[in-house]
């Protein structure tokens, strides 16, 4: 028969309670283990990322905008009447002189008008030459007529004195010398009026024929008018230049105003560049600055910076007075590079992807051997093209990655191989 051990169910229990609370301190362990292991550190291919170091000495601080070369001297031609195009002699691309028609209009009222003023300059003209000769025939009769009385004046004088004579030797009556006294009195006023006419006759000239000058003026300048307009049926260029632009087409109706070309001269060439919006505001007028034309490099200086912000850019505009690479032409597109200034001493680095001027960025600084690399929170200073200041957060001599590392935010390590 079994015989009951006590001793031995104790024995059995106190293993089991131990190997239990074994079992549970071992898994506790673990949990804590697991618990305190970090994240799996991401590995990056070093080839894919761009590594540049720290550096303390100058930097040129630039901005940098596409654009294009614009014309210095553009002209716009446009059509001084109504009319219709008859043909267009020039075409785009052409080389153009001052007098050299690109296109001809027709418009059969403005060369009516012309010729219908000419004639009327004509006939005034004709009718201003007659009043001449009028006005001098009067001028001549007056003066005529002056002769006539002064030389009957001095006739009749002489006769008063030789009877005043002779009527004292007794030679004539009392009634003949009194009688040439009397003579004599008549012709001199006659011969005073007779000046007096001769001398207004002279003085009405001039006012006489201003009345018709005036209006053969009159009327010639609008013959001249109406002459420039029939003439401006021909569209002349204006310039020298090459044609760029025709935008009509023949047998097209065209009124007062309408743009029918544009001629600039290719020599003379200015940049348009479009500046970013947050970096244009330290572009100023006279500042230095290099046009990348795909085929030389113009230097020039900023002339004009617009006042407003079209499409989150600033228009710059930069005056080229020397000599432009070859090739250069109209509506080329250009890079443009304007140096805003010169810092003789600053902590700096490759420009990141990823970091603004003025702001706090998180750049991975690598270890020293260069296999790990830290993410490290850095003030960003001013900044160029190329390069940002450091003012804070590296050293001369750090490693950074500026590649734009945003795949990897949600960790502040990072192995490469």
């Amino acid at each position: 028969m079994d015989i009951a051990r006590p001793s031995q169910a104790k024995e059995k229990l106190r293993k089991r309670i131990i190997l239990g609370v074994c079992a549970a301190a071992v898994l506790v362990g673990i949990t804590v283990v697991l618990r305190r292991l970090k994240p799996a550190v991401p590995t990056v291919d070093r080839s894919l990322v761009w590594i540049d170091t720290v550096k303390r000495g100058p930097m040129i601080r630039q901005v940098r905008g596409p654009g294009t070369l614009i014309p210095v001297d553009i002209r716009w031609i446009a059509a001084r009447t109504q009319g219709r195009v008859d043909r267009i002699d020039l075409l785009p691309g052409a080389q153009v002189e001052p007098d050299s028609v690109i296109l001809v209009l027709s418009n059969p009222d403005v060369t009516q008008a012309a010729i219908d003023a000419v004639s009327q300059l004509k006939a005034e003209e004709a009718k201003l030459t007659n009043l001449k000769v009028q006005v001098e025939s009067t001028v001549l009769q007056s003066e005529s007529d002056a002769a006539n009385a002064r030389a009957s004046y001095e006739q009749a004088h002489l006769q008063a004195e030789v009877n005043d004579q002779l009527f004292k030797d007794g030679l004539v009556s009392e009634l003949e010398q009194r009688k040439s006294k009397v003579t004599a009195e008549q012709a001199d006023e006659v011969n005073t009026i007779a000046q007096k006419k001769y001398a207004f006759a002279k003085d009405s000239v001039v006012p006489q024929l201003a009345v018709e000058q005036a209006e053969v003026d009159r009327l010639g300048a609008q013959a001249k008018l109406k002459l420039n307009e029939a003439d401006a049926l021909n569209v002349r260029a204006g310039m020298r230049g090459i044609l760029q632009v025709v935008p009509v087409e023949v047998g097209a109706q065209v009124q007062p105003g309408t743009n029918l070309a544009r001629v600039a001269d290719p020599t003379r060439l200015k940049a348009e560049i479009e500046v970013a919006e947050t970096q244009a505001k330290d572009v100023l007028i006279g500042q230095s600055a290099d046009i990348d034309t795909r085929n030389g490099i113009a230097s020039g200086k900023v002339s004009r910076v617009a006042p407003s912000v079209q499409n989150g850019t600033v228009t710059v505009e930069i005056a080229l007075p020397g000599e432009l690479p070859h090739g250069a032409r109209p509506d080329l597109s250009v890079d443009g590079v304007v140096e805003l200034e010169h810092l003789n001493d600053v902590v700096y680095v490759g420009r990141p992807a990823f970091g603004q001027e003025h702001t706090v960025a998180g750049i991975f600084k690598l270890d020293e051997d260069g296999s790990y690399a830290t993410r490290t929170q850095v003030q960003l200073g001013r900044s160029s093209v190329n390069t940002i200041e450091i003012v804070k957060g590296l050293e001369p001599g750090d490693r950074v990655i500026l590649s734009d590392m945003s795949q990897w935010d949600s960790h502040d390590r990072i192995r490469l191989n």
